[in-house]
C-alpha cells in the first residue's frame, strides 16, 4: 500500500508575491563559466560581441531573470577598471580566489550589455575585501551616471552613452569566510559595508543593496553575525545575503532528499535573527533576503579546495560537476522552499548559469546542453506566476541523519489571475523509496489539473557529457501530456507520485 498525503489549499490564504528576481543565476569569473561559457569569440554561434547564441537561447528557455556578476570569491580581489576601455589595452592578473590568469577580455561593459540583450536584470557586486567605499561608489557612477562626471565620462568614452542603470547591488561577498581575499570580522565589516553603502547611494539613490549574511549555517558566527552587521547597516540595506549547497555524502540518500528541509530552517533562523535587529530598533522596516547563491554542489567529496589548485589560464576546467535525475529532483525540492517563503526571499541566484556547478554545460568550439537540474529550474520559473498560496501539508515522515524527521512529501501551489479564478502551478515531491497518493483538498474551489513535468530520480553515477544527460532527460525527465490524477470529487483531486519524484503542473480553479 502506498503513503498517503493531503495538501490543503485555498485562495483566499497566501505567503505572498513573487518576486521574478527568485529566478536568477550567477556568472563569476570563475572556472569557464565566462569563457567558453557565455562567450567564446570564433564559436559557431558566437555573435558579433563573441557570445555564444547557443548558451543564451539556453539561458532563455531556463527563464532566468537575473545574473549576479562577477562574483563571488572573485570580486574580492577584482579591479572592476581594469576590465573596461579597449580590450586590447587591458592586463591580465592573477585571480587570487580560484589561482586563474583573468584575462579582462570580459568585463562590466560587456557583461551589462549580454545581459541587456538577453532580457537579464544584472546583479553588480563591489569588492569589499581588497577595496572599499571610493571604488565602489565609483563603480556605482560608471554603470548609472549621467555625463558630467568622471566615471560616467570614462563609461561614455568607452562606448556607451545611456546609463545602464544598474539596481540591485552586493556589498561584497561572504565576508565572514576565512578563505574570503579581505576576510574580516563582523564589526569590521558592518561598519565597512555601512559606509561603502552609503556612499553608494549618495551617487545614486534608487540602488537597492545587498549585506553579506553568514556563508552557510555551519559557520561558527552564524546568527551572531547577521545581528552584528545589521547593527551597522539596518537603515542602509534592503536584503541580506543566504548562501547554501547541498550533496549526498557517504550514500545518505534520505538525508540528501532531505535538503530542502535544511534550506526552510536556513531561512528561518535568518528571518529570526533579522527581525530580532529591527524589533530591539522598534523599527517598522522589513529587511528581506537575497539568496544569491544556492545548488547542488559536491564541495566536500568532490572539490580539492581553492589552495591545492594550480595556477591556470583560461578556459580552465575547474568544479564541472556534472549531475543525476537524483539531483535534479531535490533540486526541484530546494525551489519549492524557495516559493514558499516568497514574503521574505524575493531574490535568489542559482549558482552557476554555466559549466561550474551549471544545468548549462558547453565544449569549447562544440555543442551547448542542458543538465539534469536544468528541467526543474526552467518548469519552476515558466509555471509559477502570481502568489504563492499558504498550503497545509499532512504526510508521514522519514527519519534522517543529517535533518531529523522530515516530511515524506513537500508542496508548493501559486495561483494567478482574478480574485475568483486562476492560473495554478501546482509543485509536488515525493522524497520516499514508495508511490505516494497525494489528496489535494480545495475547499470550494474547482480545480482542473493540466499537464506538466515530472523527474524521477536515478542510481546511477552522474557522467560528463551530453549523451549522458540525453539518456538521463529520456529516462527520467516526463512531460505530462494530462495530470496523474487517480481520483476526482467536489473539493478534492487525488494524484500518485512514482517514488524519489519531483512534479510541476499547470491547471486552472475557480470558487464555487
Amino acid at each position: 500500500m502506498s503513503t498517503r498525503a493531503t495538501v490543503l489549499l485555498h485562495p483566499e490564504f497566501r505567503t505572498g508575491t513573487i518576486d521574478r528576481r527568485l529566478f536568477g543565476s550567477f556568472v563569476e569569473h570563475l572556472g569557464r563559466a565566462v569563457y567558453t561559457g557565455i562567450h567564446e569569440p570564433g564559436h559557431p554561434t558566437a555573435d558579433e560581441h563573441g557570445f555564444r547564441r547557443d548558451v543564451a537561447d539556453l539561458t532563455r528557455e531556463l527563464g532566468v531573470t537575473i545574473a549576479r556578476y562577477p562574483g563571488g570569491n572573485f570580486v574580492s580581489n577584482y579591479v572592476w577598471e581594469d576590465g573596461v576601455g579597449p580590450v586590447a589595452e587591458r592586463k591580465p592578473f592573477i585571480d587570487l580566489a580560484w589561482r586563474t590568469v583573468e584575462p579582462n577580455t570580459v568585463g562590466t561593459d560587456e557583461f551589462l550589455q549580454w545581459a541587456e540583450r538577453e532580457g537579464i536584470e544584472p546583479m553588480m557586486a563591489v569588492n569589499l575585501g581588497t577595496r572599499g567605499v571610493a571604488a565602489a561608489a565609483a563603480l556605482v557612477e560608471y554603470c548609472n551616471g549621467v555625463a558630467g562626471t568622471r566615471w560616467a565620462d570614462l563609461r561614455i568614452a568607452n562606448g556607451r552613452t545611456e546609463p545602464y542603470g544598474v539596481r540591485l547591488w552586493c556589498l561584497g561577498n561572504e565576508m565572514d569566510g576565512p578563505w574570503q581575499i579581505g576576510h574580516k570580522d563582523a564589526h569590521e565589516y558592518g561598519r565597512l559595508a555601512a559606509e561603502a553603502g552609503k556612499a553608494m547611494k549618495l551617487v545614486d539613490p534608487t540602488v537597492e543593496l545587498v549585506v553579506c549574511g553568514s556563508s552557510g549555517m555551519q559557520m561558527a558566527t552564524f546568527g551572531e553575525w547577521e545581528q552584528t552587521v545589521l547593527s551597522y547597516t539596518y537603515d542602509l540595506v534592503d536584503h541580506i545575503s543566504m548562501h547554501a549547497y547541498y550533496e549526498e555524502l557517504d550514500g545518505d540518500r534520505a538525508s540528501f532528499l532531505g535538503s530542502a528541509t535544511g534550506m526552510d530552517r536556513f531561512i528561518r533562523r535568518v528571518v529570526a535573527s533579522v527581525d530580532a535587529v529591527g524589533a530591539r530598533r522598534r523599527s517598522d522596516k522589513e529587511i528581506s533576503i537575497s539568496f544569491d547563491e544556492w545548488n547542488i554542489w559536491y564541495l566536500k567529496s568532490r572539490f580539492p579546495g581553492e589552495s591545492h589548485l594550480p595556477l591556470q589560464h583560461p578556459p580552465a576546467r575547474i568544479i564541472e560537476d556534472v549531475y543525476s535525475a537524483l539531483d535534479a529532483v531535490v533540486l526541484g525540492d530546494l525551489m519549492v522552499t524557495l516559493l514558499n517563503h516568497a514574503d521574505r526571499v524575493p531574490i535568489a541566484c542559482l549558482a552557476q548559469l554555466v559549466n561550474v556547478i551549471a544545468p548549462i554545460m558547453t565544449e569549447p568550439g562544440g555543442a551547448a546542453w542542458k543538465q539534469p537540474t536544468f528541467h526543474p529550474f526552467a518548469a519552476t520559473a515558466r509555471l509559477a506566476q502570481g502568489d504563492v498560496l499558504d498550503v497545509r501539508v499532512q504526510a508521514p515522515t522519514i527519519t534522517t541523519a543529517e535533518h531529523g524527521e522530515v516530511p515524506a512529501v513537500t508542496a508548493a501551489v501559486t495561483w494567478a489571475g482574478e480574485p475568483t479564478s486562476g492560473e495554478l502551478g501546482v509543485f509536488l515531491v515525493n522524497r520516499t523509496a514508495e508511490p505516494v497518493e497525494v489528496e489535494l483538498r480545495h475547499p470550494g474551489v474547482a480545480v482542473t489539473l493540466r499537464g506538466g513535468v515530472q523527474v524521477t530520480a536515478d542510481h546511477e553515477p552522474a557522467v560528463h557529457g551530453p549523451e549522458h544527460a540525453a539518456r538521463v532527460e529520456a529516462g527520467h525527465v516526463t512531460t505530462l501530456d494530462d495530470a496523474p490524477v487517480t481520483a476526482s470529487a467536489v473539493g478534492s483531486t487525488t494524484l500518485r507520485l512514482p517514488p524519489e519524484s519531483w512534479t510541476a503542473l499547470a491547471g486552472t480553479a475557480t470558487l464555487t
